[in-house]
């Protein structure tokens, strides 16, 4: 197949940051995708509904002239968000969901959830008002193996969460493991789960065989060959219950390359050419559209775009850096040749 035209994909979980770090990275999502769900982890973080509209308006501004590009944002959850926060994302147009970090999870999570059962009531409150849960799936416990903590919180929390409250969409966001995949499979309707580039392509070797290397560091780390395996079988099998999601996420590279790098692979600057070369590994680029195009709309209970966008067989070199801000980005598998390339916005 030389070229392969799709219903123009949506990203359904994306870290765009914010000031002049984020005017740099938006046009990459943009040039691709018709919507994304935007991330509220800033400093300080989203929490509220007129904080996530003025962050929208920060990022409709800074969108090149003529996009059409519609960020859907999402709200912070903490230990203190307030039941009437919940009703006014309810009642928002612009807000699609909470998102739950465990404290410590990831990059400026600092502020997320310390313990999931004094959250029941908004749990309740959020199923009653049909507001999807975002989670980053992952225990912190120091005595967990970071491998492990996929697992280990859905045993552990995820599980009973979703038993609990039935009528509650969930997203298990970036999903990693074979677990992961298999639970939200196996789970009630109204549990899905976003699968990112970098995992379907990638295990752990890229991260830490023959030295580590910084920019394959993400959280959910990598995992061994069987769960890339796992994930890329629940991607291309045509189960609504997965979809796209990048959690490309842009970091200076003077954090990425440091005595304590940070997580996160910034893939936004070819997040479908990605995507295309990980599902013609398993000859299924006839089942990319569905996972990026309308799974996801439909389990956010949106129109699925009309737009399309095309894709060309054409070799070419990833960049070496990008600009972010005032510093410099790396982004994922800079320099390297993809056999694949958007050709149409």
């Amino acid at each position: 197949m030389q070229k392969l035209t799709l219903t123009q994909p949506d990203d359904w979980h994306l870290h765009l940051r914010d000031g002049a770090a984020m005017r740099d990275v938006v046009r990459d999502s943009a040039r691709q995708f018709a919507r994304a769900i935007i991330m509220p982890n800033l400093r300080p973080p989203v929490t509220r509904v007129t904080e996530a509209a003025a962050y929208r308006q920060r990022i409709l501004a800074a969108l090149p002239e003529g996009s059409r590009f519609d960020p859907l944002m999402t709200l912070y959850l903490t230990d203190t968000t307030a039941t009437d926060e919940v009703l006014r994302a309810a009642e928002s147009p612009v807000v699609h969901g909470f998102k739950l970090y465990p404290a410590g999870a990831t990059t400026h999570s600092e502020a997320g959830v310390s313990q999931l059962e004094p959250l029941y009531p908004l749990f309740a409150t959020m199923e009653r008002h049909d507001v999807p849960l975002l989670i980053h799936g992952e225990v912190t416990d120091s005595d967990i193996d970071i491998f492990d903590r996929e697992q280990v919180f859905i045993d552990r929390h995820l599980a009973p969460l979703v038993n609990r409250f039935p009528a509650l969409r969930v997203v298990l966001e970036h999903i990693t493991t074979r677990e992961g995949a298999h639970f939200v499979r196996d789970s009630r309707p109204g549990i899905g789960a976003t699968i990112t580039a970098h995992h379907l392509l990638y295990n752990r070797n890229a991260l830490l065989a023959g030295g580590i290397r910084p920019h394959f560091y993400c959280l959910p780390v990598l995992k061994r060959e069987p769960h890339r395996q796992a994930l890329l079988a629940a991607a291309i099998n045509g189960n609504p219950k997965f979809f796209l999601g990048t959690d490309s996420a842009p970091h200076p590279r003077q954090q990425k390359e440091s005595p304590c790098g940070c997580a996160g692979c910034y893939t936004a600057h070819a997040a479908l050419e990605l995507y295309a070369t990980a599902f013609e590994s398993v000859n299924a680029l006839d089942r990319l559209e569905a996972f990026a195009s309308f799974h996801g709309a439909d389990f956010y209970r949106l129109p699925r775009n009309t737009r399309q966008i095309t894709l060309e067989k054409s070799s070419w070199q990833l960049p070496q850096q990008l600009t972010l801000g005032g510093d410099t980005l790396t982004p994922f598998l800079s320099g390297a040749p993809i056999e694949w390339r958007v050709s149409t916005p």
